[in-house]
């Protein structure tokens, strides 16, 4: 299991979390009898994983079904100095559903969701625009998502020490 970032999860813990990909709220006891443990095995992983932020248990919503119809990326350069402070304040905001600094032209990406045009303007003009750093920024309206996913666990496996893993086919 994955404590200081020495030791890389096991087979059995890339496999869990396969299954939790595919729905975080599949009950352990079906786990562990798909995978031939014990029901307590699979809770102290994922309560490992848990603790080692391996994982982290969430609901996502569809933003467009509850209102949020203007889904933004913001591309945004900010003086060196301030890239941290800057940055840390942006992800405070209610709005800032992602934000990660980033190579290139720009420091940082944010994806924001914000309820319409105007309050998209209002969030532009009134608070990002006066983080204090901030040079410029650059944004692009998300028309339509076709496509939002954690990554293929079958990918990882090159950075698993076992080189023969393949996570169990879930049904």
């Amino acid at each position: 299991m994955a404590n200081n970032g020495d030791e890389y999860i096991n087979d059995l813990d890339f496999t869990i979390l396969a299954h939790l990909q595919e729905d975080g709220r599949k009950p352990f006891a079906r786990i562990a009898k798909e995978l031939g443990v014990s029901v307590g095995t699979v809770r102290n992983r994922v309560l490992k994983m848990l603790e080692d932020n391996t994982l982290s248990i969430i609901a996502r919503v569809n933003p467009q079904r509850i209102g949020f119809d203007a889904y933004t990326t913001i591309l945004v350069s900010i003086e060196p100095e301030f890239l941290g402070e800057s940055s840390k304040e942006i992800s405070l905001f209610p709005e800032v559903s992602y934000l990660s600094i980033i190579t290139g032209e720009y420091d940082v990406m944010v994806d924001v969701m914000c309820r319409d045009t105007q309050h998209l303007k209002d969030f532009l003009i009134n608070r990002l625009a006066k983080v204090k750093g901030i040079k410029e920024f650059k944004t692009m309206l998300i028309l339509n998502v076709y496509k939002i996913a954690q990554p293929d666990l079958r990918l990882a496996k090159r950075l698993a020490p076992h080189k023969g893993f393949e996570p169990t086919p879930i049904r």
